[in-house]
């Protein structure tokens, strides 16, 4: 056993587990230690080898700051230890997953790490719902905002979102089904039309995957009873789904 192990960030994507990559898949069977999100699949911790370390660091709602500390920790300490670590995370670990922070956390402890990529729910959301996120003969583009309760509505971000809402084109929102009401109302007051096609994609990929689509007026009501991870899709081509 080396001095010190390594530590492999996986992206396990949306839900489903066949949707993590071959390589993630790979590290995940190889791995000593499995620390892993509460949004993946445990369908995938069946891969582990029956001797791994297998330990939930899922976060709690309004508890992620305090935990986020200690899942460094773990990761720190097991590979210290010698040990191969696979930190499996939903979706890919560099889209609002804070797989940036793990990594600069393993760099400052002079820890061996990679990063492995995964689907992101952002875009697996929309082609299992059936929506395009680009259509040449609509969009050309599309802008990925979170709705988390850390952002503001004041930002520059935000204004580059209600800019592209306006002209037509497509933005997703990521994290927004909890406010929801507030990101409409939002968007109303600074000139949207409420007539802006829109779809709430929840938990996307899973057996349990839900679709609400309707417009900006109505996408709030048409949304009760949906259960976060969701999306919220704005733009035209959600007037061109494809879902069978």
């Amino acid at each position: 056993m080396t001095a010190h192990g390594v530590v492999y960030i996986v992206g396990a994507g949306p839900g489903d587990p066949e949707l993590i990559t071959v390589k993630g898949l790979r590290f995940l069977r190889e791995s000593d230690v499995i620390l892993h999100d509460r949004l993946i699949s445990t369908g995938l911790l069946t891969q582990a080898r029956g001797d791994a370390i297998v330990i939930d660091v899922g976060k709690r709602f309004g508890h992620e700051d305090r935990q986020q500390p200690e899942i460094h920790r773990l990761m720190i300490e097991f590979a210290q230890q010698g040990k191969t670590v696979c930190r499996l995370k939903g979706g890919d670990p560099f889209v609002f997953g804070r797989g940036g922070e793990e990594a600069s956390a393993l760099m400052t402890a002079g820890i061996r790490f990679e990063i492995v990529p995964g689907v992101s729910s952002i875009t697996a959301a929309a082609v299992a719902a059936g929506f395009p996120l680009t259509h040449r003969e609509l969009n050309h583009g599309f802008l990925v905002i979170t709705g988390s309760r850390s952002a503001t509505f004041d930002s520059a971000e935000w204004s580059a979102a209600r800019t592209l809402v306006k002209s037509g084109g497509t933005v997703v929102i990521f994290m927004g089904l909890v406010r929801l009401e507030a990101i409409i109302s939002s968007l109303g007051e600074h000139g949207c039309s409420l007539d802006i096609p829109a779809a709430v994609i929840s938990r996307a990929t899973w057996p349990t995957e839900e679709t609400r689509a309707g417009t900006l007026r109505d996408i709030f009501q048409k949304s009760a009873g949906l259960s976060p991870p969701a999306l919220l899709i704005l733009g035209n081509v959600v007037a061109l789904s494809h879902e069978k």
